[in-house]
C-alpha cells in the first residue's frame, strides 16, 4: 500500500510516496516477532532466554536489551517452575500490575500484587522517612507465599529487597530487576547481581514498568503456545 503526500522543499511542493505493509491487525505482533528476527540475523540467543528478549524488544523498540539482559544460571526454568507452583508476582508500580496477563498467571494459582497504594504502605512510608517502594516491599515480605518480584520503577525497592534477603526474611523464587533511571539505578541493579537468587536483570540505566511486565509475560507465554516471541 502506498500513501501519496506533498511535502515543502525548496521552495516548491514536492511529492513522496511512503510504502506500508498490508497487515491484518491479528497479525501485527506477529509480524514484529518476524522483523525482530530478520534485525537480529546471526546473533545466537540462548533457547530458554530468547523469547524474553525478543519480547522486550518488542515492547520497547530498543536492541541493546540483548547485551543489557542478564540471567542468573537457569532463571527462566526455575521462575517458570515457581509459577506451575502457583507463586504469585509482586510488582512496584500499578502499570506493571496492569500490563501483567494476570489470566495466564491464575492458571496457575498466582496472583500479581501492588502495595504502592496502599494507605498502609504510605503512612509506614512517612512514619520511616523512607519510599513507598520499600514499605511495600516490607509489606510484599509478610506474604505467605511463593514470590517473584517484579521491579521496574523504583530502585529504593531492589535496595530493600537486596537487604530483606542479608536479614534472612525473604527467599524469592526470583528477582526480574529492570527500574529506569539515573539516581542509584545503576547500582540497585548490580546489588541483585550479587544476591544469590534466580534474577533477571537490565544491566545500566534502561528499564521500566513495560519491560517488567513484558519479562512476566514472555515467562508466561513460554509455558503455553498462545503468544508469539
Amino acid at each position: 500500500m502506498n500513501i501519496i503526500y506533498y511535502m515543502e522543499r525548496f521552495g516548491g511542493k514536492v511529492e513522496e510516496r511512503i510504502r506500508l505493509e498490508q497487515v491484518l491487525p491479528a497479525e501485527i505482533e506477529k509480524r514484529s516477532f518476524e522483523i525482530i528476527s530478520e534485525e537480529l540475523g546471526d546473533i545466537l540467543l540462548d533457547p530458554l532466554q530468547e523469547p524474553v528478549i525478543k519480547r522486550v524488544i518488542h515492547t520497547t523498540a530498543d536492541f541493546d536489551y540483548v547485551k543489557n539482559l542478564c540471567f542468573s544460571e537457569d532463571a527462566v526454568i526455575r521462575m517458570q517452575t515457581a509459577i506451575r507452583n502457583g507463586a504469585c508476582i509482586v510488582t512496584d508500580t500499578q502499570m506493571a500490575k496492569s500490563g501483567i496477563n494476570k489470566k495466564a498467571l491464575s492458571r496457575y494459582g498466582g496472583e500479581v500484587y501492588c502495595f504502592m497504594s496502599d494507605k498502609d504502605v504510605a503512612e509506614k512510608a512517612k512514619q520511616q522517612n523512607s519510599t513507598r517502594a520499600v514499605a511495600s516491599m516490607d509489606k510484599a515480605a509478610l506474604l505467605d507465599k511463593k514470590l517473584i518480584f517484579a521491579v521496574g520503577n523504583a530502585p529504593t525497592a531492589l535496595v530493600r529487597l537486596y537487604e530483606l534477603l542479608l536479614e534472612g526474611k525473604i527467599e524469592p523464587e526470583g528477582i526480574i530487576g529492570v527500574p529506569v533511571g539515573f539516581v542509584n539505578v545503576v547500582e540497585a541493579k548490580e546489588l541483585i547481581l550479587r544476591a544469590k537468587v534466580p534474577y533477571i536483570v537490565a544491566r545500566g540505566r534502561k528499564g521500566g514498568s513495560n519491560v517488567a511486565a513484558a519479562i512476566c509475560n514472555a515467562l508466561l507465554y513460554g509455558m503455553s503456545e498462545e503468544k508469539y516471541g
